[in-house]
């Protein structure tokens, strides 16, 4: 990274987002700025799979790790790269049992899927969920965000008939370009095959693959390839992005899956009452919270989009004779919803504001006695030198659309 460029950790530091600490590594600790850009994403993305269709769910963190054995991840991944424990069965005379902590959330959401029979007028059966998972990274390659041992996943798996695969995974697209199309990133699909370690049958892989091709076809997009990338599991679409320095990154990704359901004997009753086995669609919009995130801080170099930023607006009164004015005006933004702070320190405003521009706060408002007796408000907009006079109504309604678009330019 250029020296003139600032690392996601660093940056973290700097307007206290987050930070790691030696007592859990590759678990970052959120601190309360950090944690309204969290929420934040995570009402955007429970926005869009509402609006498609989806169910929201919830999977215990810590299960028996026969269910991995039974989904096919433990011999891939194991003791290696899953967090295993052996507990005492008090209900079976003692005995040992294994618990993992999921490293992810698929088999358990096969549970659900299981937990009463399942009719094809239920199809596509959408099963999102927003899931904390933890694998076992090597020390060495943990690093800040983009890699870590415990994630948030923006998880999703839909059910599917066969013949529904392709509209479901065009659907499922066209949310991903939606989605990374918002932040204002360059972004391209690549088409992952299968690997040389796989489960199921080459017809099996043969149909997958196939199918996700055709899904490409249909929705007219021309994807690059990814020989021998796949999931043990299914082929898969990825999406990468370019961010603002030109690295490229890979988040995104759907995946069809005619392993699991085989696995675990998934089943439907078709219109003739015939018991059939659906498809398992597995989806990703962010790929992981974390990761996503410091990507993103380094993409905006801390200068986050309005509706994204901790603090959206800084108000700092000249001197304190303007406090009460002030203060005025911080509450008519608060009752707006809108994110503000109060700067009287007894800095001087020259240094408030230099820490509000530091901070990459998106409006700092600045009132004295001519703001104060004109009823308005001076604005500088973050990035530029101009300021400029406006009434504080006319202020809020102007950032509220700014906010409520998602829009990554400021007004």
């Amino acid at each position: 990274m250029s020296n003139n460029l600032k690392d996601h950790r660093q940056i973290g530091q700097e307007q206290e987002i987050f930070f790691t600490n030696d007592i859990a590594p590759g678990a970052p600790f959120w601190l309360p700025r950090g944690m309204i850009i969290f929420k934040e994403l995570e009402k955007y993305i429970r926005e869009l799979t509402e609006k498609a269709g989806y169910q929201e769910t919830s999977t215990p963190i810590m299960v028996k790790s026969e269910l991995f054995k039974q989904s096919g991840h433990w011999e891939k991944f194991g003791e290696h790269n899953m967090y295993n424990l052996q507990l005492s069965d008090e209900e079976n005379d003692n005995q040992a049992v294994s618990y993992s902590l999921k490293p992810m959330n698929c088999p358990e959401s096969t549970v659900i899927y299981r937990f009463r029979p399942r009719s094809y007028k239920e199809l596509p059966l959408r099963l999102a969920e927003i899931g904390r998972l933890h694998r076992r990274e090597k020390s060495g390659e943990v690093n800040g965000l983009l890699r870590v041992r415990q994630l948030t996943m923006d998880d999703a798996h839909i059910y599917v008939a066969e013949e529904q695969i392709f509209e479901e995974i065009g659907n499922i697209l066209y949310m991903m370009m939606t989605f990374y199309e918002n932040f204002g990133f360059e972004y391209e699909f690549r088409l992952a095959t299968r690997p040389e370690k796989r489960a199921g049958t080459d017809q099996m892989w043969d149909k997958a693959e196939n199918a996700l091709k055709e899904a490409l076809i249909r929705k007219g997009i021309q994807a690059g390839d990814k020989l021998g990338d796949g999931a043990f599991y299914g082929p898969k679409i990825d999406l990468h992005i370019k961010d603002s320095q030109g690295r490229e990154w890979q988040l995104a990704t759907v995946q069809l899956d005619f392993h699991q359901p085989e696995a675990f004997k998934l089943e439907y009753i078709d219109g003739d009452g015939q018991k059939q086995q659906p498809v398992m669609i597995h989806r990703a919009i962010f790929g992981s919270f974390e990761r996503f995130l410091g990507i993103l801080m380094e993409h905006f170099q801390g200068a986050f989009p309005l509706w994204l930023s901790p603090v959206q607006t800084m108000v700092i009164p000249i001197t304190d004779k303007n406090i009460d004015y002030a203060n005025q005006v911080f509450n008519q933004l608060k009752e707006a919803n809108i994110r503000v702070e109060l700067d009287d320190r007894s800095e001087t405003m020259q240094a408030r504001v230099r820490d509000a521009e530091l901070q990459k706060v998106p409006y700092i408002i600045v009132v004295g006695e001519k703001e104060e007796k004109d009823h308005n408000i001076s604005i500088r907009t973050r990035g530029q030198k101009e300021i400029r006079q406006d009434e504080t109504e006319s202020f809020v309604e102007q950032i509220r659309k700014n906010i409520e678009k998602r829009s990554t330019k400021l007004v």
